[in-house]
């Protein structure tokens, strides 16, 4: 069983992701293959991670970064990106959040549940910190390839920042393969190894034609993700024309992925009562977004993962249920 994932498909990830992360010859042993970007996350944690150390977590971040960086015995710091700025990075909140016991920033971008994209600069901002106090960034990565207007940056091609940057992948948004738990990990050679020897206490090794499935993916991962990205953008484009005049609400265009935030701080109900009135009266499901982190509060999550006909109700129904408040 080759733990780390079969040579052909770290060559792969290797020579697809290198030119992206500013190393062209990326060597394959600086990729590991781990069952989806959340045990990409764990298995990070546990092999950066101590009892007592913190981690600065940059929010809104996805639900699960609290218990995957608490089972190492992490503290967790978070940091405002607040709904005022765009949910855009803070340098000066981030240095402040800085102490003696910091080991390491996490954050996404593109974001879940924003879909905001950081810009080269708000990358580098980041990348001085970490380098001035010698911290590891995990970055997450798995929406890179779903970006619409702005360009997906990693912070592993900015200067000094390939030895010090943990950056997750996956095939789960991009190919819509959620069930085939397929993600990787890209980083320092040493830090490859060690999760190398988790991975043999966890999981031995992917299954075979996991593996199989994945590098055929890779091999049309440019042709796909085009397709994947044309779909969302039009779907994403359908969601914000058919909200922008809904009364009382506010809707935020995102940058990539494949979610929309609505702001109904207007509409007097919080967002856990307007989702489950919304969900009651109309059948129309939506996500309170309080669950990524306080910047999040008052907005709802909606995903535009349905076709574009349910969709169109969809909007319909929130319209409607907006009018009737």
């Amino acid at each position: 069983t080759d733990v780390p994932g079969r040579p052909a498909l770290r060559q792969a990830l290797a020579r697809l992701l290198g030119p992206s992360l500013g190393q062209p010859d990326l060597s394959p042993g600086n990729v590991i293959l781990t069952a989806g970007a959340q045990n990409a996350l764990f298995a990070a944690s546990l092999c950066l991670l101590a009892e007592g150390d913190e981690v600065i977590v940059l929010e809104p971040a996805y639900v699960t970064y609290e218990a995957t960086l608490q089972v190492a015995g992490a503290k967790i710091v978070p940091v405002p990106m607040p709904a005022e700025t765009g949910f855009r990075p803070d340098p000066a909140a981030i240095r402040a959040a800085v102490t003696p016991r910091t080991r390491a920033i996490i954050f996404a971008t593109p974001n879940n549940p924003t879909g905001a994209v950081m810009t080269r600069d708000e990358l580098a901002g980041i990348a001085a910190i970490a380098i001035e106090h010698d911290l590891t960034v995990i970055v997450d990565e798995v929406y890179g390839a779903l970006t619409f207007d702005v360009p997906h940056v990693s912070m592993a091609s900015l200067p000094g920042m390939a030895e010090r940057t943990v950056t997750v992948g996956s095939l789960s948004k991009t190919h819509a393969m959620t069930g085939w738990r397929v993600g990787w990990v890209v980083a320092n050679a040493e830090l490859v190894h060690h999760m190398e020897r988790l991975a043999l206490c966890m999981l031995y090794g992917m299954p075979g034609f996991v593996q199989q499935a994945a590098l055929t993916a890779i091999e049309s991962y440019a042709e796909v993700t085009a397709d994947m990205r044309g779909r969302y953008r039009a779907r994403r484009d359908l969601v914000v024309a058919a909200l922008s005049g809904v009364p009382k609400i506010k809707v935020l265009t995102p940058d990539a992925g494949m979610f929309v935030l609505v702001d109904v701080r207007g509409t007097g109900l919080s967002p856990f009562d307007f989702a489950w009135r919304l969900f009651r009266e109309t059948g129309v499901s939506t996500l309170d977004a309080t669950a990524f982190g306080a910047p999040a509060y008052g907005f709802l999550r909606i995903a535009f993962t349905s076709g574009e006909a349910t969709l169109a109700e969809a909007c319909r129904r929130i319209d409607a249920f907006c009018r009737s408040l």
